[in-house]
């Protein structure tokens, strides 16, 4: 018996362990030697030791029960039970009754105070920064069921590779409701399944290099991430200022050979601005003369509380118009689906320039189109669509009421609001005042591409906040801000 395998699974190189400390040893080749090196035991127990002093097994990892590892290793359970004692009085091991035998041996000082160190910072009581929904409205049972059903019932062929683009029968059902909802005009064939818009930025920006499009605008302020997407594919970020009308569209004339613009029509973030009618027009316009294209981020735009939502902008010009969603601002990130609709030119490209592509699981797809084929979908929109309206009146209220010298703003619409700060109080400081009293906020300037802004204030999110913490998250907002007026 010359080595054998903690628990079950595939040999390990000596380093292969994992680093969380509340891992179990698993999958760690242990050298038991020949017969001729000593009793059982007492090679169990070298080999142990070994793997612990060469860092194999870290610091505070739960070694296996000794019945599991008997039987992993083919012995009597009293070998192992005799090793871990002795390894126990040497120092190595340490037992506690009722819970794992764990390592509490190394050689590194480092480690041992790593050990006492927290592994990370406290999560943040009081979520008021934008970028999640509500994470306890996901529909659990409803999502469940769906994957359930279709785990249970679909053809074995389903459990194959998933064809490029998506699952037909996901790819028409989007079709469908984005052309009633959102008054996209495309056909199944036009839409891409993807994991996220950042994804889908990702994939398509790759398309733009191959066709020769070197760089692309962007919003000034907008998303921080997705031009840290576009810089990553190799293609220039370009600002275009946006202001109370949203992209200011006259700019665009003075970047000569900019022939793709990133933009968010219905709902921009962070401002919160619908973009014009005049702009749409100038927008689809100057996609015409430089034979450009335009990528719509249709960031949540579903959550309008003054009338309905705008359309989509890929409506007025399909051959003109890439459109960008995900169900991260609705449903939950984790879930990882999300949509890409282009023109057929740019959509047969994507397909065949990008076979590894990553795709969602072809039952979390066909959960999702179970969810819209049965109006699901619609029915947690509506009811989301409601909180959110009532949580925001609430926030609005406790601001207006605690903090009258801080105007809001782009509360018309989404899941985040602006707040103004007066000149005493610096965003960057409020924001770290704010962490201390266990509350996240997000400072306006973190979103700007340039140094050339006046923006001074902070963005809110409300998605994430639960009902009954917003009266306090906002009194804890405003002990943030006035700390830091007083020391200005």
């Amino acid at each position: 018996m010359h080595s054998k395998l903690l628990r079950n699974g595939s040999l390990l190189p000596s380093n292969g362990m994992r680093k969380s400390r509340t891992n179990p040893a698993g999958d760690l080749l242990l050298h038991l030697g020949q017969a001729a090196d000593g009793p059982l035991h007492e090679r169990v127990k070298r080999a142990l030791r070994s793997a612990i002093r060469d860092g194999r097994i870290e610091v505070g990892t739960a070694l296996p029960p000794s019945r599991q590892l008997a039987a992993d290793l083919g012995c009597s359970r009293w070998a192992v039970t005799e090793a871990y004692g002795q390894l126990v009085a040497e120092g190595y091991l340490e037992a506690r009754t009722g819970s794992a035998t764990r390592v509490r041996w190394s050689n590194s000082d480092s480690d041992r105070s790593a050990r006492r160190a927290p592994q990370q910072a406290p999560a943040a009581r009081y979520d008021l920064a934008p970028g999640l929904p509500d994470l306890r409205a996901f529909p659990r049972r409803r999502w469940a069921d769906a994957v359930r059903a279709q785990t249970t019932t679909v053809a074995f062929t389903e459990f194959g590779y998933p064809p490029p683009g998506g699952h037909p029968r996901l790819r028409r059902l989007l079709a469908e409701y984005l052309a009633r909802s959102r008054g996209v005009s495309a056909s199944p064939q036009d839409v891409t399944v993807c994991t996220s818009v950042t994804d889908g930025v990702r994939r398509f920006c790759r398309a733009l290099r191959a066709r020769g499009i070197t760089a692309v605008g962007v919003e000034e302020p907008g998303w921080t991430r997705l031009r840290e997407v576009i810089r990553a594919a190799g293609l220039d970020v370009v600002p275009v200022r946006v202001d109370s009308a949203g992209l200011r569209t006259d700019e665009l004339a003075g970047h000569p050979g900019l022939r793709a613009v990133l933009a968010s029509p219905a709902h921009q973030f962070p401002l919160g601005t619908v973009l014009a009618p005049e702009r749409r027009a100038a927008l689809l316009h100057w996609a015409r003369e430089v034979d450009g294209v335009v990528l719509e981020d249709d960031y949540d735009a579903e959550f309008r509380y003054d009338r309905r939502p705008v359309a989509s902008l890929q409506g007025m010009d399909p051959s003109r118009v890439v459109l960008f969603k995900s169900l991260s601002k609705i449903l939950s990130p984790a879930l990882g689906i999300g949509w890409i609709v282009a023109p057929a030119r740019w959509t047969e490209h994507l397909h065949r320039t990008d076979q590894t592509a990553t795709q969602p699981p072809p039952l979390d797809q066909l959960a999702f189109a179970d969810l819209l084929e049965s109006g699901a979908y619609d029915r947690h929109l509506r009811a989301c669509r409601k909180r959110y309206r009532d949580r925001r009146d609430t926030l609005v209220r406790a601001l207006a009421d605690r903090l009258p010298y801080a105007p809001v703003s782009g509360v018309a619409a989404g899941l985040h609001l602006l707040l103004r700060l007066p000149a005493a109080a610096d965003p960057a400081a409020v924001v770290r005042a704010a962490a201390a009293r266990s509350l996240r906020v997000a400072d306006l300037a973190a979103y700007h591409a340039t140094e050339d802004h006046a923006d001074h204030g902070l963005v809110l999110g409300y998605g994430n906040l639960a009902d009954g913490a917003v009266q306090e998250a906002v009194a804890r907002l405003r002990e943030a801000i006035d700390a830091c007026r007083q020391r200005s």
